[in-house]
């Protein structure tokens, strides 16, 4: 497979297997909950695939370990031509980082929606941002040594500082351009 082919997910395999060996349900967990979770979409259908492919090109290595009582697993590993290609993947331009959001189209509506479901939505949005923050301290306070880690981090806390400031400020504006329910309207 040609470095430019390189699925987003087949490149964040290659990144996760670059700290070390995993088995395919670390990968999913590191990718979909874990630390590794900000940098691209890769749902847990999409891992075992890019893996496969991976392991086809000779990116990465598979070997079965067995478990008592258990099914085989399978250990993956980088391999230095999968190194090589990690890099080369990274150093294309990486595009238009895409941002999806359900709050947003909560807020986009908030005009034909009940004042206490917009509510709703901006505390769970604002809890959502302060469990993140909290979860990118973690990743900065366990990873000292990476560089890179404390700069990713630093960059997402403030990007989510920011919007929970925003939030923090602006609220009221989008609770105001709810509807006044019979319901709010008794308050």
């Amino acid at each position: 497979m040609p470095v430019d082919t390189l699925s987003p997910v087949s490149t964040l395999c290659l990144a996760i297997l670059h700290r070390g060996e995993a088995t395919g349900y670390e990968i999913k967990k590191a990718s979909v909950e874990g630390d590794y979770r900000y940098f691209v979409d890769a749902s847990y259908g999409s891992i075992y695939p890019a893996l496969a492919r991976l392991a086809a090109d000779g990116f990465v290595t598979v070997r079965e370990e067995t478990q008592a009582g258990r099914p085989s697993r399978k250990v993956y590993a980088i391999t230095n031509t999968g190194r090589d290609a990690l890099i080369d993947a990274l150093s294309q331009h990486p595009g238009t980082d895409l941002f999806r959001s359900r709050f947003l189209l909560v807020a986009k509506f908030a005009a034909d929606l009940p004042q206490d479901v917009v509510r709703a939505a901006i505390e769970e949005r604002r809890q959502n941002l302060m469990e993140e923050i909290r979860h990118l301290e973690r990743i900065a306070s366990e990873d000292k040594v990476n560089e890179g880690v404390a700069w990713i981090t630093g960059y997402g806390r403030t990007c989510m500082g920011a919007s929970l400031d925003y939030l923090d400020r602006n609220a009221e504006s989008l609770i105001a351009m709810a509807r006044h329910d019979v319901a709010d309207a008794a308050e």
